[in-house]
This record gives C-alpha cells, sequence and structure tokens, in this order.
C-alpha cells in the first residue's frame, strides 16, 4: 500500500503530442503554417506574416509568390475571432500592393470584407477591412462590387465610429466610390451628408480633409446641393473660412461653396445671410493662391446661371476678379480670367469689365504662360462680342499687336479665340485698318493650315472679316493664304466649310483673287459642294456666284445666264454651253489650239491692249494688206511680220514700232494678250453717239436692237431663217483667221446667240440694263425691263417695271412681254 496522503500523477494519453515551440526565420515555413488546424498556430502565423509584409512592398511580393493571399482568404471567415482578425489585418496591410489588390478582386474578397462591418465586430476588424477596401476601391471594377454587394451602407454607418482609424478609412472608402455617378446617386438615398458634416468638427485635419473632397464631389449633384443646404452646410463652410487655423481645408471647402453656388436658391440663400458678402471679402483678403484661385472657380461656376450673374452683379464681384488678375500668380490669373469669361454674359458686369479690366487682361496676353495667355484672350473675345465700345477699348489698351502674335500661339483655344478678337474689332473700320496694317492677313496663313477645327473655322472667319479690303486680299493672296483657305473647303466639319466659304466669297471681290481662287479649284468644289444637300449651305451658293460674277466667260458657258449687274468687259469669251465641273481653259489656252470644226469662240476685246497700238496708230498710208495679221499671233510674230516690208514706208513704220519696243528680250518674255477689236470700238462709238442722246430708255432698248439687226445681217424672215447661212460665214472667219476663236467685230451674219452677245456687251457700255440669257439650239435673247406709260386718262401712277424680250431676229426692235406667246416661239421655235 502507498503512503496516505500522496496523490499519484497520471500520465499523459499516448495519442496527445507533447507543446512545441518552433522558432522560424523562414516566411516559406509561416506560410506553410497557415494550412494548420490549430488556431493558435493560425493566429501566430498571421501575426508573423503582419510583421513581415509591414516591412516593405518587397516582402508583400514575396508573400505574394508563396501562395500567403490564398491561404489568408480561407482565414478571414475563420471562427475564431483572433485567427480572423489578424488574417484581416495582413489583408490591409498586403492590398497597398498592386499585384496583390489584383489577385484580391479575382478572388472576390470585398464581400467577405463588407461582411465584417457590423457592429459587433472587433474594432481592429473594422479598421482593416475599411483599409483593404479604400485601397481597393481605385479600381473601377472593385467600385461596381462594392456598390452592387451593398457596401455603401455599412461604410457610411461606420462613420461614426468612436475609431479615428475606421473613420478616416470609411470616408477615404466613400471618397473614391462617389467618383462613380452610379455611387452618387446611391448615398443621397443613404443620407450621407449629415455625417460628412459631422466629421468636418473632426479634430483630425486629414479626415475633415477627406469630407470635404467627399461633399465636393457629391455635391456636383443638385439634389445633394438642397439637402447640404437644408442641413447647415453652407454654414458650416463659411465657418471654416472664418477660422484662420484651417487654412489648410479652406480650398476645399470653397470648391464645395463653388458647387452650392450653382443653384439659384443656394445664391440667394447665402446673400440674404451675409454669407456671399463675406465670401468675397474672404477672397480680397486672402493671400493664399490655392484660396483665391478656388474662389475664382467658385464664381465662374455660379456665374452659368442668369440670375446669379445678377446677384453677383450687385455684389461687385467685378472688382473681386480685376484684383485678381494683378496677383503674382498663373493659376489665379487663369480662375480670374475664366471668371471673368462667364461674366460676360452679364451686359452690365461686362460694361464695368470693359472699363476696368481690359487693360490688364491685354498685359495677360503677353505672359510667358500658354495657359494664362489662352483664359487672357477667351476673356477678351468674349467681352468684345456684339461690344463696339470694348473692342475699343482693347484697341486703346493696345492690344492689336499682341493679338496678332497670338495667332501663332501654341495652344489652339488661345489662337481660335484671338482670331475672334480680331473679328469683332474688325466690325469698326479704323480698327480694321489698324488691324490689317500689321500684317494680319500674311499671319493668318498658319491658322488656316491648323490641324484644329476651331482654329480653322476661326481663321476663316476672320479672313472673311477684313477681306472685304481690297489691300488685304492683296496681301492674303501674296502670303499664300488663299491655297489653305481653298483646302478648308473639303473639311468634313459643317463649321469649317460654312466659314470657309464665307471666306471665300468675300475674297472674290475682285478678279485678280476670283481668278486666282478659280486656278487653285475652288470652282470646282464649290460646285461639288452644291450639288450635296448635305454639305450645301448658303455660303457655299453665293460663294459659287461671286466667283462666277468676277468670271462670267466661266459664268456664261455655266449657267447660261448673265444678269444685268455682270457687265461684260474686255476679254470676256463665249465658249459655248459647258457641263457644271468641266473646267473653262483661258483664251490663252484656247488661242492655241489647232482649228477644228467645233463651234466658234466669240470673244470681246474693244480696248487695245499696250503692245497692239503700234498697229492701231498705224499711219493711213500703210495698206490694209500691209497690216493684215493674224490675230492671235504673239506680238513679237505680228511686229517681225511689218519689220519685213520693203521700201521707204516700210522702213518708216519699223522705226516707229521699235521705238515703242525697248529691246528684244522683253519681245521674248511678253505676256500674252488677246488682239484688239477695232470693228467693236467702232460700234460702240457709233451707238455711243446714236443711241444715248434718246431721251428713254424703251427709245434706246429699240434703237440698240436695231443697229445691232443692222451689224449682223439685217432683219430675217422667220420662214427663210434655215436659209440664212451663219455657220458657212463663222466657218470662214475660222479659216481665215487659222482660229477657233473669233473676235464678234468680225460677225457679219450673225444669229440669235451672236447677236444677243452683242446687244449685251453695248448695251452695257451705254449704261442699259439688259440679262442675256441662253437657250437651245443656238437661242440666245436679251431681257430688259421697262416701265409702261400710264393708262389713258390716269396722271401720276407709277407702275413697276415689266420684263420684255428684245427681238433681234426677225423684227429688231420689237418688244415681247416675258410671258407673251411671241416671246416663247422667239425662244423655242
Amino acid at each position: 500500500m502507498g503512503k496516505k496522503g500522496k496523490k499519484e500523477v497520471e500520465p499523459p494519453p499516448k495519442d496527445v503530442f507533447e507543446p512545441l515551440l518552433i522558432v522560424s526565420k523562414a516566411a516559406a515555413t509561416v506560410v506553410l503554417m497557415l494550412d494548420s488546424p490549430e488556431e493558435e498556430v493560425l493566429a501566430k502565423a498571421c501575426e508573423a506574416i503582419y510583421k513581415f509584409a509591414s516591412k516593405g512592398d518587397e516582402n508583400k511580393v514575396a508573400l505574394l509568390g508563396l501562395g500567403a493571399v490564398e491561404r489568408l482568404y480561407k482565414l478571414i471567415s475563420h471562427e475564431d475571432p483572433i485567427v480572423r482578425r489578424n488574417a484581416i489585418m495582413v489583408f490591409g496591410i498586403m492590398s497597398s500592393n498592386n499585384d496583390v489588390k489584383k489577385l484580391l478582386r479575382e478572388l472576390d474578397v470585398t464581400s467577405s470584407l463588407l461582411s465584417h462591418l457590423v457592429p459587433e465586430e472587433d474594432v481592429i476588424i473594422h479598421e482593416f477591412a475599411t483599409l483593404c477596401l479604400a485601397n481597393m476601391a481605385v479600381e473601377y471594377s472593385t467600385k461596381v462590387q462594392i456598390l452592387e454587394q451593398g457596401g455603401l451602407e455599412p461604410l457610411i454607418s461606420l462613420l461614426g465610429s468612436p475609431d479615428p482609424d475606421v473613420t478616416k478609412n470609411s470616408v477615404e472608402c466613400i471618397y473614391l466610390l462617389v467618383q462613380d455617378f452610379q455611387s452618387r446617386a446611391a448615398v443621397g438615398e443613404l443620407n450621407v451628408i449629415p455625417p460628412l458634416l459631422d466629421l468636418l468638427k473632426s479634430e483630425y485635419p486629414v479626415i475633415q480633409l477627406l469630407a470635404l473632397k467627399t461633399l465636393e464631389v457629391i455635391s456636383k449633384n443638385r439634389e445633394m446641393r438642397i439637402i447640404l443646404g437644408e442641413n447647415q452646410g453652407l454654414d458650416c463652410l463659411l465657418k471654416i473660412l472664418e477660422i484662420n487655423e484651417f487654412n489648410d481645408l479652406h480650398g476645399e471647402a470653397l470648391a464645395v461653396l463653388g458647387n452650392c453656388l450653382e443653384d439659384v436658391h443656394s445664391m440667394q440663400l447665402i446673400q440674404q445671410t451675409g454669407g456671399l458678402k463675406k465670401l468675397l471679402s474672404f477672397v480680397g483678403v486672402s493671400t493664399v493662391p490655392d484660396i483665391q484661385k478656388n474662389a475664382a472657380k467658385a464664381i465662374a461656376k455660379a456665374a452659368c446661371d442668369f440670375e446669379n450673374r445678377k446677384i453677383l452683379n450687385e455684389e461687385d464681384v467685378e472688382n473681386c476678379l480685376i484684383n485678381l488678375l494683378e496677383i503674382d500668380d498663373d493659376g489665379v490669373k487663369v480662375a480670374a480670367s475664366q471668371a471673368i469669361s462667364a461674366m460676360c454674359e452679364n451686359l452690365a458686369s461686362k460694361r464695368v469689365f470693359g472699363l476696368q479690366g481690359i487693360p490688364q487682361l491685354v498685359h495677360l496676353l503677353s505672359s510667358d504662360n500658354e495657359e494664362v495667355k489662352e483664359a487672357a484672350v477667351i476673356a477678351l473675345a468674349n467681352l468684345t462680342t456684339a461690344s463696339p465700345s470694348n473692342a475699343s477699348a482693347v484697341a486703346e489698351a493696345e492690344g492689336i499687336v499682341p493679338l496678332v502674335k497670338t495667332l501663332n500661339s501654341e495652344r489652339h483655344g488661345a489662337i481660335a479665340n484671338a482670331a475672334t478678337v480680331l473679328s469683332n474689332m474688325a466690325m469698326q473700320e479704323p480698327l480694321r485698318l489698324s488691324i490689317q496694317s500689321h500684317g494680319v492677313m500674311s499671319v493668318l496663313t498658319e491658322p488656316l493650315r491648323s490641324a484644329s477645327s476651331q482654329v480653322q473655322s476661326r481663321a476663316a472667319l476672320t479672313v472673311a472679316a477684313f477681306a472685304c479690303d481690297a489691300v488685304a486680299r492683296d496681301e492674303l493672296r501674296n502670303a499664300g493664304g488663299l491655297g489653305p483657305l481653298v483646302e478648308l473647303l473639303h473639311s468634313k466639319n459643317k463649321e469649317v466649310r460654312r466659314n470657309a466659304c464665307w471666306a471665300v466669297m468675300v475674297c472674290a471681290s475682285d478678279e485678280l483673287t476670283a481668278a486666282e481662287l478659280c486656278r487653285l479649284g475652288a470652282l470646282d468644289i464649290l460646285e461639288e459642294i452644291n450639288l450635296s444637300t448635305g454639305r450645301r449651305n448658303n455660303f457655299s451658293e453665293a460663294a459659287l456666284e461671286r466667283l462666277l460674277d468676277n468670271n462670267l466667260s466661266q459664268k456664261y458657258s455655266q449657267m447660261g445666264y448673265l444678269s444685268s449687274s455682270n457687265v461684260i468687259t474686255d476679254g470676256f469669251y463665249d465658249y459655248g454651253k459647258i457641263k457644271p465641273g468641266i473646267k473653262l481653259l483661258s483664251l490663252e489656252e484656247l488661242s492655241k489650239q489647232e482649228l477644228t470644226d467645233r463651234r466658234a469662240i466669240i470673244f470681246i476685246n474693244p480696248r487695245p491692249q499696250e503692245d497692239a497700238r503700234a498697229v492701231e496708230e498705224k499711219p493711213q498710208h500703210l495698206s490694209s494688206a500691209q497690216t493684215t495679221l493674224s490675230p492671235f499671233t504673239s506680238s513679237k510674230s505680228s511686229r517681225e511680220k511689218v519689220r519685213k516690208g520693203k521700201g521707204k514706208k516700210e522702213e518708216k513704220m519699223k522705226e516707229v514700232i521699235m521705238s515703242e519696243v525697248p529691246d528684244e528680250i522683253d519681245l521674248e518674255d511678253a505676256q500674252w494678250q488677246p488682239p484688239p477689236d477695232f470693228v467693236l470700238m467702232n460700234y460702240i462709238n457709233d451707238a455711243s453717239k446714236t443711241i444715248l442722246p434718246l431721251s428713254t430708255t424703251r427709245e434706246q432698248v429699240v434703237a440698240l436692237a436695231q443697229f445691232v439687226a443692222d451689224k449682223m445681217g439685217g432683219a430675217i424672215e422667220r420662214d427663210k431663217l434655215h436659209n440664212f447661212s451663219w455657220e458657212l460665214h463663222i466657218s470662214e472667219i475660222q479659216f481665215e483667221l487659222k482660229s477657233n476663236i473669233v473676235p464678234i467685230g468680225k460677225v457679219k451674219k450673225g444669229t440669235f446667240y451672236h447677236r444677243a452677245l452683242l446687244f449685251k456687251v453695248l448695251a452695257d457700255r451705254l449704261g442699259i440694263g439688259c440679262s442675256l440669257v441662253r437657250g437651245e439650239y443656238n437661242r440666245a435673247w436679251n431681257e430688259v425691263k421697262l416701265i409702261d406709260d400710264s393708262p389713258q386718262g390716269v396722271t401720276g401712277l407709277l407702275l413697276p417695271p415689266q420684263e420684255y424680250i428684245v427681238d433681234l431676229m426677225f423684227m429688231p426692235g420689237f418688244l415681247m412681254k416675258q410671258e407673251s406667246a411671241e416671246a416663247d416661239q422667239y425662244k423655242y421655235i
């Protein structure tokens, strides 16, 4: 028997392992321990991994490679609270690594994390779960997951957590989520405004800052601004501005206020409580550039509304903005300029800025900062639009030179708006001439070549504004600006194409520029545009008509019509009808063609050219046989033929001609000129003497018709018209001249279109208004407008003019009313 009072120790069960203390310095070994079924081992392993991961990003990557993330994912829902807590702590610290975040998204860890944001969970779990969510919420896909899994509500509830880390992580996560519009809509229903306003009272600046940033984002929504106002949010924001210790929060507070001021209701509320005056006063005394910049941005946002602009004007916001232009900070200058641009919609503000702000804005055009320059010129564009006084103020502030220089800016917005300001100023002739003297048209050639449709459009519009002056057109043409302008007609941008058409229309106001535009293909492009219902516009049609008005040969050949305002001048020729899109060759090019059996080209040139005066002024004793020259040989060859004459008379003529020709080198390079038509010159002189003295236009028209018919073969009986062999006559002239081109004075037997053309030429020289219309089958006729006499017995009655067709063939001088049967018979039968 054993001794009494002594208890024997029972040995442990055979299946129980004795406690073993393991010390490991290898991360791989610890990661393997995450597979242990023992809770204490798991907790210790998670704790060790947390410390290892906290030491740097390289350790996080190493753990990722060892498969730690997948094992930890299984543990964040472990039934043991310590294991669960430690695993979530590891996720919180490792989620800052991008590669880890990618794997966490694939594992859909957000659902498990959100399930732990319940009140009964440990505050440390809240802290690291929200930290992990905040780190992952920078990615759009994670934002969608959190929103779809209902994560906003538990995050908002944690804004009231007593733990500042939980609060900070939660508000940061919400801030990231509301960057997406779907989340912004969702937080409004979850009443997020009151807890965010409470965070503005936090003792931690980082929490206050995140709360303000979140408010700034969600207050872009009108409904949220209303809720913010209902919860005295505007007062909270103004109080922050009044506390100097919160100066690091002033910028964000102003940003939220800027959103709120977009609503008229909020603006009126702030004005009524004196908050708006405080706000402007605060901006005036502040010396912090960020605050000044954000204040100007807030004003710019508010000024987008008509009623808000009135309220801001009542509070003298203009002086505040003008003062900000003087601040030595480029960001402030840009924001102030943008606010001025917005306030320009208010006419009262526009007048104030015109009196005080324009010199400062003009000064900013010389800034080295391209963004400042752009913002200033945009403000000037708005100020000068529909305001001649402000346009004059820009000139008075010596703004022309910097504006022209800004056309060479690096920023498209600066170039486009500088062009707009110059266009606005060009509305006044003195300013236009002053700008033009600085070579604006030459400078515009580069903006016309810009790749920006905005720059192209504004540059074309500026060309249109200045091209009304002949000197400006010459400058643009000589600078090579017409080429890029014509190229803009091809633009697919509707506004660019429209403005280019406008510019072409204005540029085509003189023959030289119109001819160059045609040479560059403007005529063909405009014809193509006008055939398209989608691309055609009023200016494309007007531009085509203007080009043709300065190229009457092309117009008559293509359109078959010349109006009374289309005065035929020297060098005109009737090629016959051509189809749209077919280029009409020049008279010089046509003169070089071999004689063919095609329709003769009738040309008009009654006024002798300089190179032909020697022939025109030949001595009377020189025989016509000796001076019969082919009218389409060059000046040089014509003179050489005269020089070959024999005898003393020919020698004298040679001396006369040679005295007018300085040397043979000039003759070699002499520009081709069409020969003069002396017969037509005589027609004009004779018609002037016999027809101009007549007292009425009707008498002049009748007499001119008879004059033309007399020169073209007289009256023809209608039933004998087929015997009037005018074709043979014309062919004989062509053969005689060895050319397809026939001077109209050579035609002695002319049909409808010869007579109508001659009538139009003479009528234009005599000042008788008439049009020329081409018909079918060699028909053409003239239309005149005449005022009929008052009915018998009625005096003082002024009747409207009636349109008549002038008979030049059958009964020369007979006037047929436009819609009469006689007129139709004359035109078509």
